[in-house]
């Protein structure tokens, strides 16, 4: 959620941050602005508005070579122009982005009589407070020493936003900037920030694909780092200390998250579910051996002592940690439980040799994700996150990190990032189940077999895109959408309603095919087409079954199947190749191309679907 993109260099800054901005789009975001510093002035220039970032006016000047840019998605206040970031002090010599929520905005606000507040934000404390502490600094607005106080401008606007940011409940990534001095002072606490490291120039961002076209070599801050940004130049602060900062290096280019010739991010990920899959298995597979290689290191026979299997994640994450669940009890023969994070509670006195709690989230940064991680270390439980940010916050909390390699992933609706998360956990499950005695090496054979073809069976798939439009746009007026599926493919209907709702905004639901006669068959009308997953692991012949009740209220039946089913009479039927097990994950790509053909028809915003956000970053 937001965005966060800032500049420090010797260029001039508001085209470089304007260009931040707008990649930073997919984050979702209903309001835009930046602020910067020009030399020789006391006040910063201030540019923002409600609306899309291509509608903001940005201010060119040569001598602006120090800027801060901000989306926002509204949490304190509609979007309205005043309540878009960023946010000034009564003098306009300080301005303020901020990600996140302030939970004690109002006390905080309530000690400060004599400011001005002009917005609804919670935000707007943190400027005015930085006035308070700079001033008490001896630091005048422009820059200058009211008295014996520093003239160190970055000096002091670091003091100053560590001061600040001691005083805030709740999570922030704070970017502030000062009319004083060309310099970016920035931390977080629960909510991502990246720092890019150029020859001449200096970034910041709130995630990677801002960064790419400007620099591979990044440093993701840990909570309570602040930051401070020159040009070609940043210093990094732990507990008031100088650290010398951990450089990693993208190991790939700006063209990966671009669209490639796409109209849409969305179609363009879905058809890199081939060379996602390939990237995700890649060298930890050996067929022959029957046996998966995941580059972490559990303690010797950790595996064959666990108990319990939790899945912490939301949303798709969710409905993969659902189909990776049953994965595990079947090829491990260990209790596995899904749990959608934010619901989860969990005691202590838990032996971390008996429960692994493992946190599956793609941007490493969801906040109810990593809350329950956090809860259940403290209950005791080993953890590992599975994601596909390299530095995330998941990836430093939990005791072990398992990447999906599905490469930049910009529409909100995930698509790639579903089958590698699958696909990952399917080869932890081959490896806990092999390593328990529970998966015999042939078994396991059979198994990645079917793993190393979906690369091959998704583009069978995707080849057949033709056939999936001509339905989507046929039945792109219907009332409503239902999605059914067993064992397997109940996930996989979860899953495909849920990219309908969210790029279509029509009514979709998922269902457990069993469950249609126990009180959804009462929405079923000839209006209501349902969808099903009829693949082999996830028990078809049964489903087929549901499947003639809802023809036999006049609903449209539409099957994925492995091939010819006895008995039933489906009104248009999509065939997978063969996956064993791992059909119905090659079935949801059909559901990925009929949610987005139907959404395109009725001309949705697809890459940015109202109301949403790609990081769910506060909860």
């Amino acid at each position: 959620m937001c965005g966060i993109f800032g500049y420090v260099g010797d260029e001039s800054a508001g085209p470089i941050v304007y260009r931040g901005l707008e990649t930073l789009e997919y984050r979702g975001y209903d309001s835009a602005g930046l602020a910067l510093r020009e030399d020789g002035t006391e006040a910063l220039t201030i540019a923002k508005r409600a609306g899309e970032v291509d509608e903001l006016s940005v201010p060119e000047g040569p001598s602006s070579t120090c800027a801060i840019g901000h989306t926002r998605w509204s949490t304190h206040g509609p979007p309205t122009d005043a309540n878009a970031h960023p946010h000034t002090d009564c003098a306009n010599s300080v301005a303020v982005v901020h990600n996140g929520i302030v939970e004690n905005h109002e006390q905080l606000a309530a000690d400060l009589p004599d400011h001005e507040f002009t917005s609804e934000t919670d935000t707007e404390v943190i400027p005015h407070l930085l006035e308070e502490t700079l001033e008490s600094d001896g630091l005048r607005s422009d820059g200058g020493s009211q008295a014996a106080g520093t003239t160190d401008v970055p000096v002091a606007l670091r003091r100053g936003v560590e001061s600040v940011t001691d005083r805030l409940d709740g999570s922030y990534a704070v970017a502030a900037v000062h009319a004083g001095s060309d310099c970016i002072v920035a931390t977080r606490q629960e909510s991502p920030l990246v720092v890019g490291h150029g020859d001449d120039a200096s970034y910041l961002a709130s995630d990677v694909p801002a960064l790419v076209e400007h620099t591979r070599d990044v440093t993701y801050l840990e909570d309570g780092d602040v930051a401070v940004l020159q040009a070609g130049t940043v210093t990094v602060y732990r507990d008031g200390t100088v650290i010398e900062p951990e450089i990693s290096t993208i190991d790939w280019d700006a063209e990966a998250a671009q669209k490639g010739g796409y109209d849409h991010y969305m179609r363009k990920e879905i058809h890199e579910q081939p060379s996602a899959l390939r990237q995700a298995l890649g060298s930890r597979v050996d067929v022959n051996a029957g046996t998966a290689s995941l580059d972490v290191d559990f303690p010797q026979g950790y595996l064959e002592s666990i108990q319990e299997i939790q899945l912490l994640a939301m949303g798709t994450s969710y409905y993969a940690g659902r189909y990776a669940a049953t994965l595990f009890e079947s090829l491990a023969d260990v209790r596995a439980t899904p749990i959608m994070a934010s619901e989860y509670s969990y005691t202590g006195g838990r032996d971390p040799w008996r429960t692994l709690s493992i946190a599956v989230t793609q941007s490493g940064e969801t906040a109810d994700t990593l809350g329950a991680l956090r809860e259940a270390s403290a209950a005791g439980a080993r953890t590992m996150g599975v994601t596909n940010t390299l530095g995330s916050s998941v990836t430093r909390e939990a005791d072990d990190a398992l990447f999906i390699r599905a490469g930049p992933e910009i529409g909100v609706a995930a698509t790639k990032t579903f089958a590698s998360q699958v696909s990952t956990l399917a080869l932890l499950a081959i490896a806990v189940g092999r390593e328990r005695g529970a998966l015999s090496a042939a078994a396991a054979r059979e198994h990645l077999e079917d793993l190393t073809g979906l690369p091959g069976a998704i583009q069978q798939v995707l080849d057949e895109e033709d056939r999936i439009r001509e339905t989507a746009h046929e039945l792109a007026d219907s009332d409503a959408f239902f999605f059914v599926g067993r064992e397997y493919g109940y996930p996989v209907a979860l899953e495909g309603a849920l990219k309908l709702k969210e790029i279509s905004y029509d009514h979709a639901e998922g269902f457990a095919s069993g469950e249609l006669k126990h009180g959804p068959l009462a929405l079923v009308t000839p209006e209501t087409p349902v969808l099903a997953v009829l693949t082999d692991g996830a028990h078809p012949q049964e489903t087929l079954n549901n499947v003639a009740e809802v023809q036999a209220r006049g609903a449209p039946a539409i099957g994925v199947t492995s091939g010819t089913l006895e008995g039933g009479t489906l009104d248009e039927a999509f065939e997978v190749p063969d996956a064993g097990i791992f059909e119905p994950l090659v079935a949801n790509v059909y559901f990925q191309l009929f949610a987005y053909h139907i959404a395109n028809a009725k001309g949705r915003s697809i890459d940015k679907p109202r109301n949403l956000a790609k990081s769910v970053t506060v909860e």
